[in-house]
This record gives C-alpha cells, structure tokens and sequence, in this order.
C-alpha cells in the first residue's frame, strides 16, 4: 500500500468541560487519548471537524449523564495537521480495512472467538453508537499496515451519518459529520479558544 500524505490542516473541536478547556490552553493539561472500546475511529483524540456546534452539543448532553465529568460543557478548538491520516472518505484505506478485517474474522475463528458486535443504545439508536466492532478492527488494522508500511499514521478520519433524517423522506441527517481521532498529539499545532463559546 503506497501511503498518501494528507498534509492538510483543518480545524477540529472537541467537546469537554469549561476546566479541561481551560488547562489546555493555559498548557496546564494535554488531551488523553480516549480508550474506549466502542469509540468509532479506535483509540484517539477525538475532534468535529469544522463542528463547533455540534461539539458543543455532545457536551451539553454528556453533562446532563449521571457521573458525568462534563460539569461546564465547552468546545476547545484546534488546529491539526492531518499528516499520514487513515483517512475513511478515501478508497485505500476503507479497502485496506476491509481486507483486514477478513484476516482478523479469519485468525479469531481459528481461536474459537469472533469479532465483537456494534450495538445500539437505547431504543430510538438507529446510528450503532456503540462501534465496538469498528474499533477493534481499526485498532488491530492501524498497526499491522504501520508495521508493513514501515510509516505511522498520525489521523484517522470517518464520515458518519447520524441522528434522525432532517427532513421527511430525507438521506440526510441532522447529526451528520466527520470525525477525526487524533493518534500523534505532535498532529495538532495549537489550541484556540472558538468564538462565542
């Protein structure tokens, strides 16, 4: 697989709460990469791209969860070079994918095991929020082809469609966007604080 260098910068936003906004860009505090096994893109940290509104939404509802971390919901904004990105609105890597999840399908029968499952929560989750199958395949996929590659993918970038249609009878959804987790935080260049947040 000849890798294509995505040197392209874009600006994502993440949602958290007002004091983690507030430390990272005082410099008191680095984002995490999240670990989650349901996380859509594998492990990362997860940015909108170009959506501060709805970042802000994610974090308005996350604080409303019991035990929530998020007290204060906040957007930080950021700049990111995407570099070498796995890039899912591109053809190589949603093939490359693919191919690897026939091989790890293969390897897990051999074992006796299989693939864990996406799942929904909740009756009205019509968008598969929990993507335990796509985060594994793409956190077992990622290193192989880095190996095999002998590069390092900085980004992983997906389109998803979500959230109800926004109009009747509509193919597009409300909650539509794209994600990007970043695996390398030398991919983002700096923090910004979003206007009007």
């Amino acid at each position: 697989m000849d890798l294509l260098s995505y040197q392209r910068t874009v600006f994502g936003f993440h949602g958290c709460d007002r004091r983690v906004a507030e430390d990272v860009l005082s410099g008191k505090r680095k984002l995490t990469a999240s670990l989650n096994t349901y996380d859509w893109l594998g492990m990362g940290v997860y940015f909108w791209e170009h959506g501060p509104r709805r970042a802000l939404e994610w974090a308005t509802q996350q604080s409303k969860r019991k035990g929530s971390k998020i007290k204060h919901p906040a957007v930080l904004g950021a700049v990111i070079q995407l570099g070498n990105c796995f890039d899912l609105l591109d053809i190589q890597f949603t093939e490359s994918l693919s191919d690897s999840a026939h091989d790890l399908e293969r390897a897990l029968a051999l074992q006796g095991a299989s693939l864990p499952e996406n799942q929904t929560v909740g009756l009205h989750d019509f968008d598969w929020l929990k993507r335990e199958r796509d985060c594994f395949v793409i956190n077992q996929s990622i290193p192989a082809i880095e190996a095999n590659t002998h590069s390092q993918f900085h980004t992983v970038r997906g389109v998803f469609q979500e959230g109800e249609p926004a109009f009747k009878g509509a193919g597009i959804k409300l909650k539509s966007h794209i994600q990007i987790a970043v695996r390398d935080p030398k991919a983002i260049i700096g923090y910004f604080r979003p206007e009007g947040t």
